[in-house]
């Protein structure tokens, strides 16, 4: 995994590695939901998640700063990377914990956050991680324009690089309890029961 100098070697609450090695088996996530230290936190406290680290993925400029991030310019959006054991939990639990926990149809946007850098999009590592993104997505789309929201505009394309943020950023939100959070979800939960890997 590409990976940004200064950052810590391993995660603030879990104390597992940020970069690896991850255990046998053990599969890898990415999603993107507005600001990253709230998104993190709600994936490191989830039942069955091994390790998250926040970064930058979707973009085209290598090794990127918060500061070019931030420019709107490099393409990147603040993202969680969730690394898992499927024994324990499923990629499908992390989708539904995604979908609920903001509002995916704000476009370029999440909240007061404005930027392209805070755009909703879940980047895939498997084909069966893109199978079941687009028909959880589709679900929830469903769902949420009987309640009168407009439609998703969460991005789901194949995980490229993904660049891990500076060590500030890292589970921010442990190190900076009272530190701010405008993540919020629509209050819409998805269809049950959520099964999407057959």
């Amino acid at each position: 995994m590409p990976e940004r100098t200064a950052v810590p070697l391993r995660h603030f609450v879990t104390s597992n590695p940020l970069s690896g090695p991850y255990p046998e088996g053990f599969e890898r996530a990415i999603f993107a939901m507005g600001c990253f230290w709230g998104a993190e936190r709600l994936f490191w406290e989830a039942p069955g998640v091994w390790v998250t680290a926040v970064g930058y993925s979707g973009g085209s400029v290598p090794g990127p700063t918060y500061e070019q991030v931030c420019t709107g310019r490099t393409g990147h959006a603040e993202s969680v990377l969730v690394v898992f054991d499927p024994g324990a939990t499923s990629y499908e639990e992390l989708l539904l914990l995604f979908w609920e926990s903001h509002d995916p149809t704000q476009g370029m946007r999440q909240g007061n956050d404005v930027g392209t850098q805070y755009r909703s999009a879940i980047f895939w590592t498997t084909e069966a991680q893109a199978r079941a993104a687009e028909r959880s997505r589709d679900s929830y789309e469903a769902r949420l324009g009987a309640a009168g929201y407009p439609p998703i505009t969460t991005q789901v394309e194949p995980a490229g690089d993904f660049w891990l943020a500076e060590e500030y950023h890292q589970q921010y939100l442990a190190k900076n309890p009272f530190g701010y959070c405008g993540l919020g979800g629509t209050g819409i939960k998805m269809a049950e029961p959520f099964h999407l890997s057959s």
